[in-house]
């Protein structure tokens, strides 16, 4: 596996169909799955690993956001890559950028509204991914279900000849989302945070049992949380999963129930899948035991 900082670089060593996995690093399991994804699908596969400043609000966020690039190489190599692509923030912008990449309408709601810019700057990052990588495929969890809708907008909009790839989520063996931002929580703020996935599978339930408003749907994520103790979601919506607009039903096809709060000074962020069509929820895949996240060293 070859490690290049260039996107030069990175074409010249991509034979045949390749697949691309943006990422900001600190690779756990929910990377590994798009990986190998990737791998089955491939003949090359691309992961890229760069920290985008772009899409940042709060400087503390970036600035505490976790990087290990020694890791992040050895992981993906396990996991199949060929190459990473792990540039430096000079190199993606010598300059402030003047070019901004807006999708309108899909990113306005949920994390577009409590995030101002936020999907813009994953947007142009994306975009110039694409652009510079050339890829056949690219990976994303559905963990980011809104920045998915946003991503197969733009690719969609701009007519990029590049598949875009949503996987389900990968979740701890206790429910919680895995997330790099999951080390930042204490133990005792870490099972708080289970309420999340706790009152979008009560939820989930709900919606297998034949209920599909949003109101009802929404209310129980609600209701279970207020009843954890001083947890304030920051938003509960109900959205269809192709342009993240938000209903009042799940009448056919994919939607995703989506839940943001912060716990102690950790913003986290969820979702169930449903698919009105066929009455089912997709809860995720729970790992049977630790997260490499937590492992020493």
């Amino acid at each position: 596996m070859r490690v290049v900082e260039t996107f030069e670089a990175t074409r010249a060593l991509s034979e045949g169909r390749t697949g691309l996995v943006p990422t900001m690093g600190f690779l756990h399991e929910g990377h590994l799955s798009l990986i190998e994804a990737a791998r089955d699908a491939n003949e090359t596969v691309v992961v890229s690993v760069f920290v985008n400043p772009l899409q940042f609000g709060e400087p503390d966020d970036l600035a505490s956001y976790p990087r290990d690039l020694d890791r992040d190489v050895s992981l993906a190599a396990e996991a199949g890559a060929d190459v990473v692509f792990a540039p430096d923030e000079s190199y993606m912008y010598p300059v402030r950028p003047k070019t901004s990449v807006s999708v309108a309408g899909v990113a306005n709601d949920m994390e577009g509204a409590h995030r101002p810019g936020h999907f813009d700057g994953v947007a142009t990052v994306v975009a110039k991914l694409l652009s510079g990588v050339q890829p056949n495929a690219a990976y994303f969890g559905r963990k980011d279900a809104q920045q998915l809708a946003v991503i197969a907008t733009l690719v969609d909009d701009l007519s990029l000849p590049v598949h875009i790839v949503g996987l389900p989520i990968v979740r701890e063996s206790d429910g919680l989302a895995l997330s790099s931002r999951n080390v930042r929580l204490s133990p005792a703020e870490r099972a708080r945070a289970l309420v999340l996935s706790r009152s979008l599978f009560e939820a989930a339930g709900s919606f297998e049992a034949g209920e599909s408003k949003a109101g009802a749907l929404t209310g129980a994520v609600r209701a279970a949380i207020a009843a954890s103790g001083d947890i304030e979601p920051e938003y509960v919506e109900l959205a269809r999963a192709r342009d993240a607009a938000i209903v009042d039903e799940a009448v056919e096809g994919e939607y995703f129930l989506a839940v943001a709060a912060r716990v102690g000074a950790t913003r986290l962020i969820d979702n169930i899948t449903l698919d009105a069509d066929h009455g089912s929820a997709d809860r995720g895949i729970h790992l049977t035991g630790p997260s490499m996240l937590y492992e020493e060293g």
